[in-house]
């Protein structure tokens, strides 16, 4: 769309006075590129609130470098997925901003290239990262691997994936705790000193253990 503007100028000389009228042209931006512009201002503004929204109740965040990777692999790799991981396709950029202020801003050094990110939901981390594995290794994925995930506010760069995949899973800890609670007390004592995420596990464990003790004896 255009707007003109004119202008009158007279010059005034010994020989007889001439108005001259000049015409300015002000052009406005098509309206078809301002419409485009809120569009994809309010998908990064959703983008957002849907990283935002994966973060309640998560319990590690991991990138993954999809570039090459088509979307019918993406389709599968999401049906791969059991329900308490979910995995969300968003620039680096838009997912530093949902993150931004909080513990999984440690993400940051994963924050380069092109990311598909896993949010896991659930506090069997190798059972939700092992999906992916299997995938990567059917499908022959190797450049295709982890960028990094933050778990418990640290994080953790490719190198450091075993760590994550050979945490002991839920029934494994209680498992272990149980005997304990039944050894001699070194036993416990070993049991208590393991790491903050086993040790909730032990706490959670022996309370349960005691109220079905309890129930038994009603």
């Amino acid at each position: 769309m255009e707007t003109s503007l004119s202008f009158r100028s007279t010059t005034t000389s010994p020989f007889p006075t001439t108005t001259t009228t000049k015409t300015l042209t002000l052009r406005r931006p098509p309206k078809t590129l301002t419409i485009r512009s809120a569009i994809s201002r309010a998908k990064k503004e959703q983008t957002i609130e849907t990283v935002k929204q994966q973060l309640e109740n998560c319990h590690l965040i991991a990138g993954i470098r999809y570039k090459g990777l088509t979307v019918k692999q993406l389709q599968d790799l999401r049906r791969s997925l059991p329900d308490s991981v979910k995995l969300v396709v968003a620039k680096n950029t838009l997912v530093y901003k949902a993150v931004e202020g909080t513990p999984w801003e440690a993400l940051k050094p994963c924050m380069s290239g092109m990311n598909a990110w896993l949010f896991v939901h659930t506090e069997e981390i190798p059972a939700a990262l092992n999906p992916y594995r299997a995938f990567q290794k059917e499908r022959k994925l190797e450049d295709n691997d982890f960028s990094g995930a933050v778990f418990e506010g640290s994080f953790y760069g490719p190198e450091e994936f075993k760590k994550l995949e050979s945490l002991p899973s839920r029934a494994e800890v209680y498992g272990k705790v149980l005997g304990a609670l039944q050894s001699p007390a070194g036993a416990v004592l070993g049991a208590l000193q393991a790491p903050a995420r086993d040790l909730v596990l032990v706490l959670n464990a022996y309370v349960k253990k005691l109220e079905e003790e309890e129930a038994a004896a009603r």
